[in-house]
């Protein structure tokens, strides 16, 4: 009967202390489950900060980002423009054609591009669009490049920026290249028009839709960013 008390009595320790043991077992191992979320969660924690900074930095660089809308970063273009005569400006370039071939060429190239911008004379201005309906500076600049010397331009200002070759000085600007002004606070460049000779450039202004304005003009003079030129590959 003793010893039967004691083997009780050692087996209730046992049990007790495997009881024990087992939670502490459990409850290091929940502890150490909740470390583990704790640093995870703080790993997540700092990934999304680290997001929401990289978000952060991106909105500064957004500064260049043509996908801004321009209701929300509108252009200032002049409405005191006075109107080009196109019949003259044609005429004059055609004296400049001294008789060659490729004076000749040249020439049926550049009245080819005329012709192309007088059918988008006066067509209003609309942000995106893309037609006679209503278009933008540079789906003006993308279409007529397409359809009068089969150049295939991007379809941004800013994009448009990035091709053909970069015309440093102002005296080389030579007919069809085109000019890119700074007329928005976020998006570089805002505006971009074709040079047709004269210091005269077409191109889609916000407040008159297609038209032809001057270099010289002060607004555009002082936003002159710089020129491409774009040739066939």
């Amino acid at each position: 009967m003793i010893v039967f008390r004691r083997l009780s009595i050692h087996l209730i320790v046992v049990i007790a202390t495997l009881t024990l043991i087992g939670c502490s077992g459990s409850s290091s191992s929940l502890r150490y489950n909740n470390d583990d979320k704790t640093e995870k969660s703080e790993e997540n924690t700092d990934t999304r900060y680290a997001s929401q900074n990289n978000q952060s930095i991106d909105d500064t660089s957004i500064v260049f980002d043509n996908e801004i809308p321009e209701y929300q970063d509108p252009s200032d273009l002049p409405e005191d423009e006075s109107k080009i005569d196109l019949t003259a400006l044609m005429k004059n370039l055609d004296q400049k054609s001294s008789g060659s071939d490729a004076d000749a060429l040249i020439s049926t190239k550049r009245e080819v591009m005329l012709m192309e911008i007088i059918k988008y004379m006066d067509t209003p201005y609309k942000y995106g669009g893309n037609s006679l309906n209503g278009i933008d500076c540079s789906a003006f600049t993308q279409n007529v490049y397409q359809s009068a010397w089969m150049l295939t331009l991007n379809r941004s200002a800013r994009d448009q920026y990035q091709q053909g070759i970069v015309i440093e000085d102002r005296n080389e600007l030579e007919f069809g290249d085109l000019v890119f002004f700074n007329t928005r606070k976020r998006v570089k460049p805002g505006h971009v028009g074709i040079y047709i000779g004269d210091n005269l450039f077409a191109h889609a202004s916000s407040k008159n839709g297609v038209t032809i304005s001057s270099l010289d003009h002060d607004y555009y003079n002082k936003r002159y960013m710089g020129a491409r030129r774009i040739e066939e590959e």
